[in-house]
């Protein structure tokens, strides 16, 4: 009786054993199975849902530089160190005085990083506007605030490209110039941009003017050009048709992408680019010169033809490192603007300063030097843009010194001996004041004329 006993509690403790390890090895596989099932959702949410944390580089374009370099300009006059330096690649390159120039050979240049967020290229604009509206619409409401797309308040129902050819023809002018002003009110004509115009007749008095702005053809607008006009100047302002100047080029796909959302247009403002895109096509359609606002003219472009200008080059080999398309000259129809409208229109990125405009023409250029079928020239940054960006301000700065003195005047001198122009890099320089005894009052002293007259005398 006493061994039965025994046997049975041996089989009870068996059987309790063996319950104790199927719950404790059923426990484990729910632990490992639930274990497995978090690791995943945990991997997979980690390649969909991310949060992107923004890098601020240090300043290696305008875009990322402070606005204000006077205090620096002001103590290296003090110092005196404006006269002893030597000069900087952008100043010192001997501008010849007769055409044609030798022109520069590319130099490959890194792209600085930008301040913007890293932006997907094209796809489907899907992230919150404003008022909750999706950027689709928002974009579209944009370029309705630049075109409109109704007749211009002048009167004319002319189409935009009609209009152009226009006034070429009834103008009887020769050089023709364009510039674009993509602002939704006249506040961004002011006096500089007066001033830019006021030389550029200056310097080419049988010249025809188009400036292309939404804000400008308008009454105010045309009180504004008025001086100029009643100095039998050939300038009007045209409404733009986005649109129409696309029309058979390769941007246009891309413009009707941007108004239907397919292409988000990025951080930098829409304007910006459309303006960046927007100088190619007028170029490419109608041939001529165009000029950005804030360019001086200090003297005649006669001669030159198809020319982009360089804005840095290196200091050891005299290659260029940069182009700028502030400046660009160039026939109807040429090969170059082509493939600029071309790389805009495949290679767009709104979230990155100057990738759709200097950094493009400098993409494109470097890849077809040496090719057959492009004629053009390079020239040196002392054709158009005499100072750098970084150093812009000290041509706005009145004398501190003898010394300082003396810089200005040999400044002034190489500018009118080697320059066609001067670009004033607006982004940095728009907060400046032209102080007496300045290099800019003494150009606007020598260049300015109707402007200024008409100004005075208000």
């Amino acid at each position: 009786m006493t061994a039965v006993m025994i046997g049975c509690r041996i089989h009870h403790d068996q059987e309790s054993a063996a319950l104790f390890l199927y719950h404790n090895v059923q426990s484990v596989k729910r632990f490992v199975f639930g274990f497995v099932l978090l690791v995943l959702l945990i991997y997979n949410g980690s390649t969909v849902f991310y949060v992107s944390v923004p890098f601020f580089p240090a300043a290696t374009s305008p875009a990322d530089a402070p606005s204000n370099f006077s205090s620096a300009a002001a103590a290296e006059a003090k110092s005196g160190l404006m006269e002893e330096r030597k000069p900087s690649p952008t100043e010192s390159l001997p501008m010849p005085s007769s055409f044609p120039v030798i022109p520069l050979h590319a130099l490959s240049e890194p792209l600085p990083p930008t301040r913007f967020p890293t932006q997907v290229g094209p796809t489907t604009a899907t992230r919150p506007g404003r008022k909750g509206r999706s950027a689709k619409w928002h974009v579209a409401d944009e370029i309705r605030r630049f075109d409109p797309g109704r007749a211009p308040e002048s009167g004319s129902k002319l189409k935009f490209s009609t209009r152009i050819r226009e006034f070429f023809r009834s103008s009887h002018c020769k050089p023709r110039f364009f510039m674009t002003l993509i602002s939704p009110t006249v506040d961004s004509f002011g006096e500089r941009e007066s001033f830019a115009v006021d030389s550029l007749f200056r310097s080419h008095q049988n010249a025809c003017l188009v400036i292309v702005s939404n804000s400008m053809d308008s009454e105010q607008g045309r009180a504004l050009l008025k001086p100029f006009i009643n100095n039998r100047f050939r300038v009007t302002a045209m409404k733009p048709d986005f649109a129409a100047a696309f029309k058979n080029t390769p941007a246009e796909t891309w413009f009707r992408d941007l108004k239907s959302g397919r292409v988000r247009p990025g951080d930098v403002p829409v304007a910006q680019n459309l303006s960046n895109l927007l100088r190619l096509a007028l170029l490419y359609k109608f041939g001529g010169i165009y000029l950005d606002t804030d360019v001086v003219v200090l003297r005649s472009f006669n001669g030159l033809r198809n020319c982009i200008g360089a804005q840095t080059v290196d200091a050891v080999t005299g290659n260029w490192s940069r182009l700028n398309n502030a400046v660009l000259i160039f026939d109807r129809n040429h090969p170059l603007v082509y493939r600029f409208i071309e790389e805009f229109a495949r290679t767009f990125d709104g979230s990155k300063w100057g990738h759709n405009g200097p950094y493009l023409v400098s993409r494109v250029v470097e890849r077809v030097i040496g090719d057959s079928g492009f004629n053009f020239t390079v020239l040196p940054p002392a054709a158009f843009y005499p100072v750098d960006w970084s150093r812009i301000a000290a041509l706005f700065h009145g004398p501190r010194g003898r010394v300082h003195a003396r810089w200005l005047r040999k400044k002034l001198e190489q500018i009118k001996k080697e320059s066609f122009a001067v670009h004033l890099w607006n982004r940095q320089s728009r907060d400046v004041k032209i102080e007496d005894g300045s290099v800019m009052s003494r150009i606007r002293m020598e260049y300015c004329s109707t402007f200024c007259k008409s100004s005075s005398s208000s």
